[in-house]
């Protein structure tokens, strides 16, 4: 189960920091042991069973009470001075946000491969997937996530972020010294090209599905990966 260690992750996080926070996990129809191990961490728990991504993400996102709001996916964990390090870009009010390095739980030659074209667009867009974190009330402000959107979600939510952040004169950016972890589960399901195969050779049902007009290949990727 890749939410133990995404919970372990946070739980180190906070006795490095010392820092008060609140973690809030949102089960999406889930049928197996993810609700017992989070009540075992000590995690808040909601249920949200729609096939929406953003709607997932921003019920968890209403229940926060804390001043500063980070989005981190189940099957990732983060490195330990990632709480500290986001406190500490937030007070200097340079920043209305952000992301961080994201690395693969493994690595093969197609993953690599898409990785690299992943970092490439996030450096030429100057967004960020995998992880998110800013004040709540700017969370608010721009209406979090685009509950519209099938997918893509995180790299729209980064984009009106920045946005919103340039009109205050405040950065979007990413930190350099924290990463996450993610799970390559999809890759081990699909195969290690299957996100180039995708770009290559299913750009109208990508298309469609950016557009909120076929729910097919959303729900094949998301929310019915594991069933």
């Amino acid at each position: 189960m890749h939410i133990g260690k995404c919970l372990d992750s946070i739980k180190a996080c906070h006795v490095s920091s010392r820092q008060d926070i609140e973690v809030i996990v949102v089960l999406n129809r889930c049928t197996d042991a993810t609700e017992a191990i989070a009540r075992k961490h000590g995690a808040t728990i909601v249920k949200e069973d729609s096939k929406n991504l953003s709607r997932i993400r921003n019920r968890g996102a209403a229940l926060a009470s804390g001043d500063i709001i980070v989005t981190i996916d189940a099957d990732s964990y983060m490195s330990t001075n990632m709480l500290s390090e986001i406190s500490n870009a937030l007070e200097t009010g340079r920043y209305i946000g952000g992301g961080a390095r994201v690395l693969p739980e493994r690595e093969s030659l197609g993953i690599r491969t898409t990785m690299l074209l992943l970092n490439v667009t996030m450096f030429l867009t100057g967004l960020s997937g995998g992880l998110f974190w800013c004040l709540r009330r700017d969370f608010e402000a721009i209406g979090g996530f685009n509950e519209a959107l099938l997918f893509s979600e995180d790299l729209d939510f980064a984009k009106r972020l920045k946005t919103y952040g340039r009109k205050r004169k405040l950065k979007f950016t990413m930190l350099k010294n924290v990463y996450i972890v993610t799970s390559c589960r999809k890759f081990d399901k699909f195969g290690d090209w299957f996100v180039l195969k995708l770009i290559l050779f299913r750009g109208k049902e990508i298309s469609r599905g950016l557009q909120g007009q076929d729910h097919s290949l959303a729900n094949w990727l998301f929310y019915d990966f594991d069933r």
